[in-house]
C-alpha cells in the first residue's frame, strides 16, 4: 500500500489513565495535547521516539506571581 502526501499513518498507544488505545498520527509534535476517547483525560506527548503519553498537567492560576 502506498500513501499519498495527504495521508498519515496512525498508531495506537495505551492511555496512562484507563489503558484505552489512543490513536496518534505520525505528524504529532512534542508536547501536543490529545484527549483519550475512553476516559476524556487530556494527554501530552512527552517523547517522540518512541512515542510516549503522560497525563497533561492541570492548568493552574498564578494569581499574578
Amino acid at each position: 500500500m502506498t500513501m499519498t502526501a495527504t495521508e498519515t499513518e496512525t498508531t495506537g498507544h495505551a492511555c496512562p489513565e484507563c489503558e484505552e488505545q489512543v490513536q496518534i498520527n505520525d505528524s504529532v509534535r512534542l508536547n501536543e495535547i490529545l484527549e483519550c476517547a475512553g476516559c476524556r483525560s487530556e494527554l501530552e506527548i512527552v517523547a517522540l521516539s518512541p512515542t510516549m503519553l503522560a497525563l497533561a498537567p492541570e492548568v493552574e492560576e498564578d494569581w499574578g506571581e
